[in-house]
């Protein structure tokens, strides 16, 4: 039976209303802040086939609108009314991605029949494991990463497996959160049953099946027509995560967009192999993953707002992710950090775009969203693990306007806490939480200015963690003439003798007394600053969003005694020696690494990485790396400069020319 579009509209919006009932359950009955606040969740309604087709309209995650269940629904043979199943397990199924994210789905029955899944996840502020908040660059396995629930019924015959929930109690530093979190999830997914159920009886079984795949043609329709106005072509972009490591090299991913008519390849050739810290994203070579394509999704809606998000809309994309690189890992590979590489993912998917359409595309976002987690006590002594919020920068500036101040890009949707939240729950005490000056890259359109957060850490063995610290070295790109973003900042004790500059460590260890400051990375400008309207700079001024001298230096707009000098800026303006608008800027030590690292050469070493070992990549890249930096007076072709370098490799380490070991 055929549905028309009228009553097709009535449907999707019943369904989405649904998902958004499930996400308002979540966040008024959860017990973390990172979830009631900050909103690192997700709710979906999933086919039968586990396929999204519906999310909430404003709330959450976006990174899951397309995902797929299915891996994890074809775990149990058999599916009962009113069961609930549970994992978070990054390497079951490849649907959790790191073990804070449980996952939980349940099935919607309807006259004995399942007529779809409701499902979500939550991040839990911390799972166990050998750091506070469970996540750290530190770690180099999975199992340093806290608890791993495999796939198993959490609710069955009516009934609540206790032995789960023991098992989470004794693993977790804060049991009664994660405990409340998780009945706040059940709650959820009861409330979807029921909605989904209502609607359901009101359309029928056979004509909610056939509308839910209309649905899905819908946005697979709309994503194939977006694609057509895209010029077919080959577009590669590459960006760096700072250290692939503690004290690491640069972490490459690269990225190859395909465009042939209505249909997208996204080819990961070319990025970092599997790496000996947590950056590692556990994939399953899946090619419509949502890690690697949320960039993707984001590009689509930024050319057209209309646009349907569910997992239709991937349809016309596939991935390419080679098997044991840092976009594919496998086990025991650590993943906890895999949101800060999924964030340069969506960072490389902007940019080869931005090379296809650079009058559409806004400039980079940030890519380095420090997540401030705190385990301390209480002065009663009660265990505290709680979440402050997040600190990163703003939106990227766009061809129409300023990008976002304070959050913006790539994870935008993660919301902050209000500090008066922060200090009643943590023995902290904020000194500033707010906008910094001139973070925003310059631009005629500047980048979105970065957040500051600072406090005062007011108990003993308080250890901070900064999950996702990034851009301290290599910052965001600027677009069409305009400047790259800033760098993120990190100090214990700023601006007293002890002061520390802490760079990307994660995981900080502090007394009563001690001061954190965390400045998040800057976004990218659009086009030249040089062009941006003299009000629109005087403005910036005026709220201090712009000091006095960037808007001399780097904006050409002279400032005094509270007015414009207008001649003075003429001057300025017009005395500026010739700047070669490049379609994308990029830092100097960007420019200063690829200046030694070229495309050529890191495309030998990838050509040669993907012949060694899985578990051998890591540790030659780096030992590659080391060698290279000598090389500096060889004046030999780069080819035969790597070629020897390889050579050296594999006789140093016994490795025959296929990659296999000798002996």
């Amino acid at each position: 039976m055929s549905i028309d579009r009228r009553n097709l509209k009535v449907l999707a919006n019943f369904c989405s209303a649904a998902a958004d009932a499930m996400s308002f359950t979540l966040m008024r009955t959860a017990h973390s802040a990172f979830v009631k606040e900050t909103e690192d969740f997700s709710c979906q309604v999933v086919t039968r086939e586990g396929l999204a087709f519906a999310n909430p309209r404003q709330f959450g995650a976006p990174w899951y609108s397309g995902i797929d269940y299915a891996p994890l629904l074809a775990m149990f043979d058999a599916y009962s009314e009113g069961d609930i199943c549970i994992t978070n397990d990054p390497y079951s199924g490849y649907v959790a991605t790191h073990s804070p994210d449980i996952h939980i789905w349940k099935p919607v029955f309807h006259d004995g029949k399942i007529a779809c899944f409701v499902v979500g996840h939550i991040h839990n502020t911390d799972v166990g494991g050998a750091v506070p908040a469970s996540l750290s660059r530190t770690l180099s396995e999975i199992e340093q990463e806290g608890l791993r629930i495999p796939p198993v019924k959490l609710v069955e015959n009516g009934m609540i497996n206790t032995f789960v929930l023991e098992i989470i109690r004794t693993n977790v530093r804060a049991p009664t959160q994660n405990l409340g979190d998780l009945h706040a999830q059940i709650a959820s997914v009861n409330i979807g049953e029921r909605k989904m159920q209502e609607i359901v009886r009101r359309f029928g079984l056979e004509v909610f099946l056939e509308g839910v795949s209309q649905i899905l043609d819908y946005a697979e329709a709309q994503t194939r027509q977006i694609l057509t106005s895209v010029p077919d072509g080959d577009y590669f972009f590459s960006d760096y995560a700072d250290e692939d490591s503690v004290g690491g090299k640069p972490c490459r991913v690269a990225l190859t967009v395909k465009i042939r008519g209505d249909e997208v390849i996204l080819d990961y050739t070319g990025s970092d192999p599997q790496l000996g810290s947590s950056l590692n994203m556990p994939t399953g070579g899946r090619e419509r993953h949502p890690l690697v394509m949320v960039g993707l999704t984001y590009v689509l809606f930024t050319l057209d707002n209309s646009l349907l998000l569910n997992a239709g809309t991937l349809r016309p994309a596939r991935a390419i992710l080679p098997e044991g690189t840092i976009v594919n890992c496998s086990p025991p590979a650590a993943v906890g950090l895999r949101s800060l590489t999924c964030a340069m993912t969506q960072i490389v998917t902007l940019g080869a775009f931005v090379k296809a359409l650079p009058e559409l595309m806004p400039a980079s976002s940030p890519g380095g969203n420090a997540i401030m987690n705190i385990k301390t006590s209480s002065r009663n002594g009660r265990p505290v693990m709680a979440s402050i919020g997040p600190v990163g920068g703003g939106g990227g500036g766009t061809p129409f306007g300023d990008g976002s101040d304070g959050a913006g890009g790539a994870t935008g949707f993660l919301s902050n806490t209000p500090i008066e939240i922060s200090e009643a729950e943590v023995p902290i005490r904020f000194l500033r939480y707010g906008l910094e000056p001139d973070t925003g890259a310059p631009g005629r359109y500047r980048g979105g200015l970065s957040a500051i957060m600072e406090f005062e850490v007011c108990t003993p063995e308080t250890v901070v963690t900064a999950r996702n610290r990034n851009r301290s070295i290599m910052s965001g790109w600027g677009v069409n003439g305009a400047h790259p973003g800033k760098v993120s900042s990190f100090h214990r004790n700023p601006g007293q003798p002890s002061e520390i500059s802490l760079g990307n460590t994660d995981v900080v260890k502090c007394d009563p007394g001690d001061v954190i400051r965390v400045i998040g990375p800057g976004a990218g400008g659009y086009g030249d600053p040089f062009t941006r309207p003299v009000r629109m700079v005087f403005d910036d001024v005026r709220k201090g969003a712009v000091s006095l001298q960037s808007a001399r230096l780097d904006y050409g707009v002279v400032i005094k005694d509270g007015c414009v000098d207008q001649v003075g800026t003429v001057v300025a303006r017009g005395g500026r020696s010739a700047v070669s608008l490049e379609i994308i800027t990029h830092g100097e030590e960007r420019k200063a690494f690829e200046a030694v690292w070229t495309s050529d050469r890191y495309d030998l070493l990838t050509e040669f990485l993907a012949m060694t070992p899985t578990r051998w990549r890591f540790f030659l890249k780096h030992r590659i790396f080391d060698r290279v930096d000598e090389l500096t007076a060889d004046r030999r072709p780069i080819d035969v400069q790597m070629r020897d370098v390889f050579a050296e490799m594999r006789g140093l380490y016994g490795l025959s020319p296929s990659g296999e070991q000798y002996g």
